[in-house]
């Protein structure tokens, strides 16, 4: 799985760099974000929008990081949703769990 890390004051943004997030990676995801919180960072931003299909894993594994970060006085974010990809978040009603912005730039003023 390809991800690149950006370190800011406020969060880590992780932009996923795979046009799927499915059973296939989405491990790989949630040892990534494990990994981060074990560092003490538990402020992240993820950019999901070269994601053009999610499955059930991988919105677990999203969920997962969201209930981490969570425990650890943190929060996940989610940024760049294709139409796709957003049309799933509220199927499953995850638009309600996450804070979902057009813009990393704006995902991270949230904090």
């Amino acid at each position: 799985m390809i991800v690149t890390s950006k370190d800011f004051d406020k969060a880590v943004v992780m932009s996923i760099e795979e046009e799927r997030l499915d059973a296939h990676n989405s491990n790989e995801l949630k040892s990534q974000l494990m990994n981060l919180f074990e560092e003490g960072k538990s402020n992240i931003v993820i950019d999901l929008q070269h994601v053009r299909f999610i499955d059930s894993s991988g919105l677990g594994a999203l969920v997962s990081g969201f209930k981490n970060a969570g425990s650890r006085e943190g929060n996940v974010k989610l940024c760049g949703l294709q139409k796709q990809v957003k049309s799933m978040f509220e199927l499953t009603r995850l638009h309600r769990v996450f804070e979902i912005f057009p813009s990393e730039e704006e995902a991270l003023a949230s904090f």
